[in-house]
């Protein structure tokens, strides 16, 4: 399988606890980076659907505020 290496956000700093993405043959990657057996795979166009949807705030209700 030919793919890109993992990459996280850079808000995630040195934590352990991020979502990790990679491109690998056509689709898109997505793992935690303490569960990094555990992948989820996604098509280029769903991935730019979620993270235009997530940027819009419409996940926000499914956060807790303390």
């Amino acid at each position: 399988m030919t793919s890109s290496a993992w990459q996280k956000s850079s808000y995630s700093g040195s934590s352990n606890a991020c979502v990790e993405v990679r491109s690998a043959n056509a689709a898109i990657e997505l793992r935690e980076s303490d569960e990094g057996d555990v992948i989820v795979h996604t098509t280029p166009l769903q991935f730019a659907d979620f993270l235009q949807a997530a940027k819009a705030g419409e996940f926000d209700l499914l956060t807790t505020t303390p």
